[in-house]
This record gives C-alpha cells, structure tokens and sequence, in this order.
C-alpha cells in the first residue's frame, strides 16, 4: 500500500537478518514520520490498516508508523515537553533551515553537534544558498525556555534548564514515542525486543538509533551501507509477486471438502503461475504457496494459514497458530474455511555481493568537534563513510557521516564495519530512559527489582519526589502505551463480534487509590466511569483482596458502570513482598451483546426498572487467588442468550489486564516503584493544570473578570431537560458545574448514572483544552459538581439506565459544549439497533453527523463524543446473522447549514432473512440537533420499517421493540449535525 515502507521492509529483510539468526526490527525514520517493522524469516502481514485515518482492508506488509520524525515540531504544554504529533514539514521545516520554520528535532540535533554544518552542502534560506543556521535553532530554544519552560520550573523550585539540557530532553522524548510502536510489534506479540537486532535505515534513522536500542535494551544495531535510500534498495531487490484468492463457503474436515480445497488450489496455481509467464518467468522457477483463510465457527478471527510443510494438516496449523496469536483455542468448535489463495512468486535476479577492500589501517577522522550527549559536552571525532573499509573498528563516541545521513555512536558503542561495508553497533550499558543519574535521584529513590519492598500507597517517596519534565513526558508515553496495548490484547483474544469488531471497550490504568492514570483512546463513556468502579470494589474487598484476585462488576449506580451490558474486569497489583495493600490497579470494561435484559441484546428501549435491564453485579470475585469461578459467573449470568461468549470476553479482559500488570512490573523494574507512583500523580497533576489553564483562558475569552457563569440547556425528544450553570473561578482556573434545575428521574431508561455524567464533562474538558494532554483524573481535579440527588442524572440504585449511557451523555456533552459556545449540536444520539431471538443478539451503534465550530465542518458518517465503536463489517454481519445489508450510505444534505455546514448523518438498510424481535433506542428524532452561533439545524432523524412485498413503510418513532417477519427491512436515517455561523447567501437558524 505504501511503496516506501514497503521496500525498505524488503531491503532491511534482505541485508540484516541472517538464517537462523535473531529476527530484526526494522526502524525507518524520515522527516515526519517513523516505520517500524519485524522480520523473522518471513514477511509478516495484515489483512486490515488504518493510514490516514483510513482503514484500508487489503493484504499488505505489517508496518507500523509513528508520528515522530526529523521533522516532529516540538512544543511545551503546561510543564510537559511534547514532540509532535504535527510536523513542520519541508516547508516551512525546522528552525535551522532558514525559512520561518519551528522547532523540531533537526533543530535539536543540529544545536546538540549531531549534525554537522560544516559538512552540510549550503542549500537553505530563501536562495537555498546557506548553511544549517545552528545559532536560529540556538535562539529558538532559548525564546522558548524564557518564555515557558524556565518560568515554570522556577514555579516548581526546580533548577533552570540550559539549551542543550532542553534539546537533549526532547530528543529523549522523541526516542520514546518510536519506542512505542517497536514495543507493540514485540510484547504485544509474546516477544522479547531485546532479542531482536535492530536495523536503522532513513535519513533521520542514524542519529537516534543507538538510543533507540538502548531504550529496548537491544545489544546490536545494523545499518546498511545504503540506509538513507534503503526503501529504493529494496524496492530493486524486490521478488515480484501475483497471489490469487477465492471465496468458500466449505468446513474443515467435512466430506469432500479436501479434494474441492485441492482442487480449487490447482486451478488458482495455474492462474497465478500463468500471470508471472507473462512478465518473463519461467515456470520452473516460479515458486508457489497455498493458504487457507480460517476461523473457529462463530467467530469472526480468521487467520490465513500456509499449507505446513510438515505432514501436519492446515487445522492443526490453525490451532497451533491461533493458539499463539490469541492465547486460547476452541478446540471444540468446527473450522470453517473462508478463502483458498495461492501465492505465486518470481525471483528477481540479485546482484553479486560487494566486496569492498580491506581496511589497511586505523580510520582517519574528517574532523572533530563537541557533541552533548548524557551526562555533558563530549569532544566526538567525525568519518566519512565513503571512506571507512571493512574492518575498522570505531569506540563511541563518533560520527559517521555521508552526503545525506548522520550515524551517531553513542559512549560506550561499538560500530564495526562488516565484510560488506555495512555497520554493526554493539551497543554498550542498556540504561534506561527512567533512570537517572544517581546524583539527580529523588531522596527515597532505589533502583530495580528491589524498588518493590516497603512501597505503599501514601508513602513519602511516592507523593512528594520532584517532577521532571522530560521524565514525565517519557511516563506518559509509557503509561499510555500500556493502556494501548492491554486493547489490543482484550481485541485479540476476545471472541464477541461487540468486543473484537466493533472495539465497544476501553482499557486503563489507575494509581494505588484507584484515581485513572491512563486511559487508552477507546470509548469516551467509559473515561470517568471506570474510576468510579474501581474505588467501589477497593471499598467494597478491603481487607479480603490478594495476589491472584481479579474483581467484576456492572452495576450502573451501586458500582461505578455505564449500563449493565459494559461489564468491568479489575485487578489489582501487589508488590512481590506480600503486603497488604496493592499497589496499582488495571481494569478493563467490554460491551458484552446479551446480559439477559427482557430484550435480545439486553437495550430495552421501554425498560422502566434496571430488573428488566438484565443482571446485576455489584461485586464479584471472577478470579479468586488464581482460580476462574466459571460455575459463579455462568450462574450470575445464566439468562443470557450468548452465555458461552460471555465467558470468553470475561476471560478476554482477564487477559487484558494480566498483560497490564506485566508491562507495568516491567515499568518499575527499569526505575522504581515509588518513582512510577511518583509519576502517576504528576501525570494527573499535568491534566490538572491543563484543565486550570483552559479555565482561565475561557474567562479572560469572554470577559467575566474574576468569576462569572456559563449557561445552557437542551431537551430530549420526550420533553425532559438538561439544565447546567458553569460558574469559573478564573482565580484558581476552578468551576462548578451544576445540574440543579434537570428534570427529576424519569419512568423510563433515560436516567443516566454519576459517573457518566463525569465521563461526558471529563470527555468536554478533554475536548476544549486545545493541545495535547493526558486523560485521567485530574481533569476533573478544578471540578465541583452539583447534581441533586433524585434527577435524571443521578438516579435511584433500581432505576433504568440503558438509554442514559447511549443517548442522555450525548446530550449531556452537547449542553456543556453549548454552555462553552464550541461548537453546535452533534448527533446527539448512538442510533442503538439490536436484535435477536432466544440462540442469540446482536447490537450496533450507527453513525451521524457531528457539529460544525468556529473554524471546522462538521464530519459526516462518524461517530461522535461519547461513542467511536467500528461498524461491524458487512461479511462478518451477514455470516454471523440472519440479515442482508442491502444500503449503507451518507445522508446527503443532513447536516446544518451554515457558514460551516454540519456533517451529514446515514442511511443504514438491514433486511431480516428470519422473523426476529428487533428494537432501536434511539434520541433526535423530534427535537433536531441545533445550530449555533447562527447556524441551522441539523435534520432529525428517521427510523422506519419496510415491510415484505412492499406492503408498506412504517414509521417506529425513536424507540420501539417489536417483532418482525422474514423480509422486513429496517432503514435508518441518522440526524445530521449543526451548522456554525450564518451561512453564505442569507438565512440562518434560530
């Protein structure tokens, strides 16, 4: 899909990996991005992406990117030092290009004498006829250090940052954020990425690479003679490839089913093999491959698995290898076969090895000069690489230089150059990024394993060491990639198309007291609320809570949840001295289809107690000291339609959570318990502060002096209203949000729980605070809420919730956004659609149109808010379910118009191939989504029933639960969102 990554992929695979031989990740930096790969003797592949904000489903090499590159821009964001995620880009490029640009890794590394003017050709300026301007770059950094980042430190008491101190800790940010993706590629995968070889290509590659490693803790780094124009080599070295695939519809095993694999297998071959004739390869020297695309019946994973070599069969393959992908097999379950593809490959010709002279003495360096690396200014010699032979030996550190690329070798590295011209690194003393030098350690600060013993919840050490800002970037990093990577392990091993295809679950990590650290980008409901859950089960298992003991719970008002179906795993961490308190808490929530409510998928939309909702739990041990209580959880849930699913996912977020807690241990064991603690509670205060500042920016905006209000409502389609006053401090950057004046609890499932309402202001603040900053609990540290008891927002424990987590936190978003004058009206609803009979439901959410702002058109056919599950996608429906998709499309003309038109919402069309009991929850379909600022609104939405034969269309209104025949058609109509601003031409809303 992407040709560069693509061949440097081959290239690296080509020249660095060696049969047998420790597999090589490749690392590809450029100038606005980073691509990791990793090969281990074969390409590895995926079958789905995401490039661009483009999910594209087509087979492609696996290669992950990073926004952090040469050209990363860097930024100071409320005591956090930010590389990227946007890019200065060639034009206008880093500081030192001479053109007006921003700061930007370039510009670190020119002002930290990793790059080399002298030796750079003079193309920059305006007449691209100058030389790197280091002193521009230089200046720059200390433009910003006097302006934010000195002030700041001298407000926390900290000693001032000199330019180089500055640079330096941004280029250790960047490290970090290219980490990010070599880990996943590895941990997430049950690799060790200090066993792997790391091979550096691109133009930006040479001069971090060593750090990279060092970071991993890999011991050896290959950088190929070509590095800077690697992707062109192995783009050249190339082996042309034709693959051909089919559809079946067979089941392993079955009568007949081999020979019509064999068969089809042959003629697919032929195909292929006759393709590679035609652009020049003979027969015999084209190479084939048969595959089969495979999955467990009932779910929706399938693996394309390589005819073994072995006599072992293509369904042993499959366990043994979905065994590895995902942790579990189903051995129970027939295998269905989904494709039979062959893969036909023609031999580029490869060219003769070269073999450059022998060295016949020492290297002679081309210069010298200072460079800052850990610890001070170190006097580094230069070399030309054109002129090193094979042989030379060359001790850190050193740079290594060409026409368009820098190597650097750290201290304590050693480069030499291979029989081949290329460079292998040894890389020395694996520190740690976390650790710093004794003599800058916090009091109370002990390295290693050791750092477990004694550490507590309120220690000294944790609560009161000192920040660091570069270090607190590099938690944060750390803390948000592990969240990441316990959803990528729930999506993995899950079962439930819910869970696995549309990613209804989110993943997080929380401090000794429960309070969210990280919470990976999954579901915005789900922010605020898995706080709530956690500090519900401390208080509810204090006392009776040991190593081994994974918690569950869903109870809407009682225990911290959303709504029933979003069921939360727990699990604590205890230091390995046994002491009684854990020390740190993972928890995972999934949107399981059916928990046994009066309805099939358990969305009752006229459900007016939370009996009717399904089963409740308010506390559970799922694990208990090691040991699943599968009979306790199948008897708590025993009226679900899809028990045996349900267990699967529980086991799924045990999983999750187990992955957590390793990454975690291996956090601390690269610094210390008490400083990871440390961090947890700096990266809330980050939040915090973030929060605070954006406060103050609001008030001095519109011009309330000291403290003013805020005001807004809005109703839902049956007449019930949300009422807030914001009042803002702008002394302390603090405000009170208060819902007095919302109407009381409703008899009917609208009601939405505390700690939703939390998630949807969390999610708000999130959302207006203009840069980047981590979510977790101090986002709501400036909050004061005032919800009274008994409103729809706060209901009793036996109230109906179901729509309150769908439906009433869109609108709650919509009224905060409203009070804050950001933008118009969203959808302001997730479209819910369930349906179902007694062997089985299914439930999706629909996009719409999102609200226009200031200076942004709404988006059309996204989720918004509080929502952004996937679609299933409509193979997956239409194998698993009794249906037909028969339209899915936008909404052309939905959306508000305004000088910023509204995004449009969609047209969704499902025929049911079975009578089925279907119900839709649904809001906007009375009151449309408003306009602001002039803008009008967006078009409500539509939900109709299309009966057989054409005998008719009904209109469901926005919630209805009904049974429906064989051929009825469901067609929704999802509201479009508001416009901003009057639009061209006259007119505007109300």
């Amino acid at each position: 899909v992407l040709s560069g990554p693509a061949g440097g992929y081959i290239g690296y695979a080509r020249t660095a990996y060696t049969e047998g031989g420790p597999p090589v990740i490749g690392f590809d930096m450029g100038g606005t991005s980073t691509d990791v790969s990793r090969y281990a003797g074969t390409v590895e592949q995926v079958f789905e992406a995401r490039i661009s904000g483009v999910t594209i489903q087509a087979p492609q090499l696996d290669i992950r990117t990073v926004a952090a590159g040469g050209g990363s821009r860097f930024s100071f964001r409320e005591g956090l030092f930010a590389v990227g995620p946007e890019s200065v880009r060639a034009h206008p490029g880093p500081v030192c290009y001479r053109k007006g640009g921003f700061l930007a890794t370039t510009d670190a590394n020119a002002v930290l004498g990793r790059i080399r003017p002298e030796l750079f050709p003079s193309i920059f300026g305006p007449g691209e006829d100058q030389p790197l301007d280091v002193a521009g770059a230089r200046r720059a950094f200390e433009e910003l250090l006097d302006a934010q980042i000195r002030p700041w430190f001298a407000a926390a008491g900290g000693a001032p940052l000199s330019v180089e101190e500055a640079a330096f800790g941004f280029v250790k940010v960047a490290n970090e954020a290219m980490c990010r993706p070599i880990r996943e590629m590895t941990q997430m995968r049950g690799h060790d990425a200090a066993g792997h070889v790391l091979a550096c290509f691109g133009g930006a590659g040479g001069q971090h690479a060593c750090a990279v490693a060092r970071a991993l803790g890999m011991r050896r780094v290959f950088v190929h003679r070509h590095a800077s124009i690697l992707s062109a080599v192995g783009i050249a070295l190339a082996d042309v490839v034709v693959e051909a695939q089919e559809a079946a519809a067979l089941m392993h095993g079955a009568e007949g089913a081999a020979a019509r694999v064999a068969e089809r297998h042959e003629a697919l071959e032929a195909q292929v093999t006759e393709q590679l004739a035609q652009q020049g390869f003979a027969r015999e020297d084209v190479r084939l491959e048969r595959f089969l695309n495979l999955r467990y019946e009932g779910t929706d994973a399938a693996i394309m698995v390589q005819q073994p070599l072995t006599a072992s069969s293509f369904g042993a393959a499959f366990e043994a290898q979905h065994l590895r992908e995902f942790g579990f097999s189903l051995s129970s379950r027939p295998i269905a076969i989904d494709d039979i593809r062959v893969r036909g490959t023609g031999a580029s010709p490869q060219p003769e090895p070269e073999q450059p002279p022998q060295a016949a003495g020492p290297p002679v360096p081309c210069g010298s000069g200072q460079t800052y690396f850990e610890g001070g200014w170190r006097e580094t010699p230069s070399y030309a690489l054109a002129d090193l032979r094979p042989g030379h030996v060359l001790h850190g550190p050193a740079l290594l230089l060409d026409d368009i690329s820098t190597v650097v070798v750290e201290p304590g590295c050693v480069a030499t150059v291979t029989p081949r011209g290329d460079l292998e690194v040894d890389v020395g003393g694996a520190d740690t990024p976390l650790e710093e030098p004794p003599a800058k350690r916090p009091r109370g600060h002990v390295a290693g394993e050791t750092a477990w013993a004694g550490a507590r919840a309120g220690d000294e050490a944790t609560a009161g060491s000192p920040v660091d800002p570069i270090r607190l970037s590099i938690y944060a990093h750390r803390f948000m990639g592990i969240a990441e990577q316990m959803g990528r392990t729930l999506q993995r091993t899950s079962v439930s198309t819910n869970i696995k295809e549309r990613l209804d679950f989110s993943c997080a990590i929380f401090d000794p007291h429960g309070g969210l650290v990280a919470n990976a980008p999954h579901i915005p409901v789900h922010l605020g609320a898995m706080q709530d859950a956690v500090r519900v089960q401390q208080a509810r298992w204090a006392g009776d809570i040991w190593p081994g003991d994974v918690l569950v719970s869903n109870h809407p008002q009682l225990a911290g949840g959303s709504h029933l179906p979003d069921i939360t795993v727990i699990t604590p961490a205890f230091a390995p001295d046994g002491g009684a308190a854990p020390v740190f808490w993972v928890a995972s929530r999934g949107h399981h289809a059916d928990i046994g409510g009066s309805t099939p998928g358990s969305m009752p939309p006229f459900s007016h107690s939370l009996d009717e909702e399904g089963a409740q739990i308010v506390g559970f041990k799922l694990v208990d000291k090691g040991r699943f209580m599968e009979e306790g959880i199948r008897q708590i849930l025993s009226k679900s339609r899809n028990l045996a699913d349900n267990v699967s996912d529980l086991k799924a977020q045990v999983a999750a959570n187990t992955m957590g807690l390793s990454l975690l241990r291996a956090l601390v064991s690269e610094s210390s318990l008490p400083t990871v603690c440390s961090y947890m509670a700096h990266i809330q205060a980050n939040a915090e502060a973030s929060v605070r500042a954006m406060l103050r920016a609001f008030a001095a905006s519109t011009g309330m002096g000291g403290r003013g209000c805020v005001r807004a409502r809005d109703r839902l389609d049956e007449g019930a209203e949300i009422v807030l006053e914001i009042t803002v401090d702008a002394t302390d950057g603090s405000a009170t949000f208060d819902f007095t004046g919302t109407s009381p609890q409703l008899h009917a499932n609208l009601n939405a729980p505390k700690a939703v309402t939390y998630s949807a202001v969390i999610y708000s603040l999130r959302c207006l605070c203009d840069t980047e900053m981590p979510l977790n609990q101090g986002c709501l540290a400036p909050i004061t809420f005032i919800i009274p008891a008994g409103c729809m927002l706060n209901p009793s424990p036996t109230a109906a919730v179901v729509g309150g987590n769908v439906l009433t936190s869109q609108r709650v978003v919509d009224v905060v956004l409203k009070a804050f004058g950001a933008c118009a009206a969203s959808q302001g609803c997730m479209n819910n659609l369930t349906f179902g009979d007694e062997t089985f439901g299914y439930y999706e959410t629909v996009a719409g149109g999102a609200g226009a702002g200031p200076s942004w058109d709404g988006r059309s056919g996204v989720h918004t808010h509080m929502t952004n599950t996937r679609i299933t996608d409509p193979e997956v429906l239409e194998r698993r379910y009794p249906v037909l998709l028969r339209a899915f499309s936008l909404r052309a003309g939905s959306g508000g118009a305004g000088r910023h038109p509204g995004g449009d919402g969609v047209l969704r069309e499902i025929e049911f191939l079975r009578p089925v009991d279907l119900s839709i929850l649904s809001e906007r379909r009375a009151l449309p989504p408003y306009g602001l600022a002039g803008g009008c609104d967006g078009a409500r939405g539509e939900n109709l029933l299309l009966l057989p034969g054409g005998a008719g269309t009904i209109s469901l209104g926005g919630k209805a639960s009904l049974p429906v025949a064989a051929g009825a058609r469901v067609r929704l109509l999802t509201p479009g969102g508001g416009g901003y601003g009057p639009p061209e031409g006259g007119g505007q809303g109300d």
